[in-house]
């Protein structure tokens, strides 16, 4: 069984390639073409019933606007489909009062869908997308399961969902005043105070929306999810520009609501957080953009570390060709490896803030990452390396190119992603940037797209791919996970990595996910003091003391785990938790 999709209806030109694919489209020679000409669009459609999946109209298309997708026959009629040659989702979770349940999988693959329809902004065609949907057809089509009294109720609005957006950081263009206004207008659970408490937000209440900073947005977006009344919680990458410490607090504030009996449904790309945050989780398999399946249930250990290695035995399914790996790296030896940048000790004084810098050098062919709390002088920092900001005292004392990419990132680029690349990414064009750069980041299906309308992950895609592509020593990134998905994550820390070696270069990454920090990292430096007063940035060690310093500072203890290796957080005060600060081990006992 085949399908096909144009995947991208706004990379088809028809006018510019004279409908090529109907031209060499062996099915158009009978008696019904196998494409046609959309009244409406007036680009191609694809008859799914007649297609025979060949592909020559997949390699003869210019532009790459059709894809020929194969689905696997165990697949019965969709939960959902946007329409003809359009994305369809198969299956949907059951949630559970009282619980967290996690979504993994990866952008574009239905998450938001599923989202929309539990919450009730869309009401499932189950693949009838040319007739009309109805609450009536749901409730009947799930009669007998779980989901059919839920249906029931949100259709009879006896449900009330409250769902935390995505994108954050475009908040204050939609929500004005100061932020004790909007708490205390959405308190309807009478827990202000303890959620102020919990999400350290005392010190913003007084400030307006507009000057908050992005981490500072999703704390708010947390805080006022949580404060109102509902039965049905969703939250959408509620971690994103949250530090490690504002993680923790941020899962502790979601999970008491399942506490007090709530469902509670999150998406969330940082597995580490999903570990702590989740009682099961579900895993979304397919292709992004085509289709997304929807696995059984599982426990969140077992669920997570069956994406990992890239097989769900439940189902059969492989979902990745290879498992991700994580080693465990020996500590760097002082001094070991060739000196590409070194700076003395640095001092930047700001009003009502300062920097200081232990000396350090960075090496040849070395990932460095740098992490600590939130408005502690890990962007200021990069900043003074990047030659953005001069420090007060001290210096640079091997001054190399760098090539950086900032936090946030501007969108509002009137042109295409392509125009942007031309602009902005010298080596653009050329085989090498397809190959390690255009092709890892997928850089093709965004060619013709608005930059001002790209998705976060797309945009930081794009970003990241705009730094790799420049000819530097040093590639500093300043939180190039935000918004990219496990996998994405992934490709992207093996592409800096290719880069940086292929190139005699370094980079420095200043992020806060640790599975991502674990990954990629051949040494690290921890940032710590007074967020918003006062921060120091000590040299750069290797990973496992680095570690343990930023995560004594914290209180908090990670153990690997024993199948993958991956990084994953203990329960606060449990047996392995004391075992390792009793031992001063904070990241992993040396026989984990």
């Amino acid at each position: 069984m085949s399908r096909i999709s144009i995947l991208d209806k706004d990379r088809c030109q028809p006018k510019k390639c004279n409908y090529v694919c109907m031209h060499y489209c062996p099915g158009v020679r009978m008696e019904e073409d196998t494409i046609v000409i959309d009244e409406k669009s007036k680009k191609p459609l694809i008859s799914e019933e007649l297609c025979s999946g060949c592909g020559i109209c997949t390699n003869r298309c210019p532009f790459g606007a059709i894809n020929v997708i194969n689905l696997p026959e165990a697949l019965e009629e969709p939960t959902h489909r946007y329409g003809q040659n359009s994305f369809e989702l198969f299956g949907l979770p059951v949630l559970k009062e009282g619980s967290v349940l996690g979504l993994l999988g990866q952008n574009g693959i239905g998450k938001s869908t599923i989202m929309n329809i539990l919450s009730g902004q869309l009401i499932p065609n189950f693949g009838d997308y040319e007739g009309e949907s109805s609450w009536e057809k749901v409730i009947d089509h799930y009669k007998g399961s779980a989901l059919q009294n839920y249906f029931k109720s949100l259709a009879a609005g006896e449900i009330k969902v409250v769902h935390k957006p995505q994108m954050v950081d475009q908040l204050s263009k939609v929500v004005k005043g100061n932020v004790k206004t909007l708490l205390t207008s959405v308190d309807e659970r009478g827990k202000l105070d303890e959620i102020i408490d919990d999400l350290d937000l005392k010190n913003v209440l007084e400030r307006d929306m507009e000057n908050l900073s992005g981490g500072e947005l999703q704390r708010v977006a947390i805080a006022a999810t949580v404060l109102r009344e509902g039965e049905f919680y969703y939250f959408d990458e509620p971690t994103s520009w949250l530090d490690v410490r504002q993680r923790l607090n941020a899962v502790k504030v979601i999970r008491s609501l399942a506490d007090d009996g709530k469902s509670v449904l999150v998406i969330e790309h940082d597995l580490a957080t999903l570990d702590a945050l989740s009682d099961n989780i579900h895993i979304l398999y397919g292709q992004p953009g085509g289709y997304g399946v929807v696995s059984g249930n599982k426990g969140v250990r077992v669920g997570i570390n069956a994406y990992i290695n890239g097989f769900l035995q439940e189902e059969n399914i492989r979902i990745r060709k290879q498992a991700i790996e994580f080693s465990i790296r020996p500590p760097t030896p002082e001094d070991d490896g060739e000196v590409l940048s070194e700076y003395s000790d640095m001092k930047k004084e700001f009003k009502g803030f300062s920097l200081e810098a232990e000396a350090g050098k960075i090496y040849h062919d070395e990932i460095v990452t740098a992490f600590g709390s939130n408005g502690i002088g890990k962007t200021t920092f990069a900043k003074i390396l990047a030659g953005e900001e001069k420090p007060t005292e001290g210096e640079i004392l091997e001054k190399v190119n760098i090539a950086y990419k900032p936090q946030y990132i501007v969108s509002d680029y009137s042109g295409t992603a392509q125009e942007y690349l031309f602009e902005n990414a010298p080596t653009y064009g050329t085989n090498i940037f397809k190959s390690e750069i255009g092709k890892p980041f997928e850089l093709d299906a965004l060619l013709d797209k608005k930059v001002k309308n790209l998705s976060g992950g797309e945009l930081q895609r794009l970003a990241v791919a705009c730094t790799l592509s420049q000819d530097a020593d040093i590639y500093l990134f300043d939180e190039p996970t935000a918004f990219l998905d496990v996998e994405q994550r992934l490709i992207a820390a093996r592409a800096i990595r290719k880069i940086v070696e292929s190139r005699n270069a370094a980079a420095l990454i200043v992020d806060h996910d640790i599975v991502f920090i674990d990954y990629i990292s051949d040494r690290a430096m921890v940032f710590s003091g007074e967020p918003g007063l006062n921060g120091k940035a000590y040299k750069p060690t290797d990973l496992r003391n680095s570690m343990n310093h930023f995560l004594g500072d914290l209180g908090i203890t990670f153990r690997r785990d024993k199948e993958t290796k991956r990084p994953r957080v203990n329960k606060l005060d449990s047996y392995l938790d004391r075992e390792q600060k009793e031992q001063g081990e904070y990241y992993y006992l040396k026989d984990n």
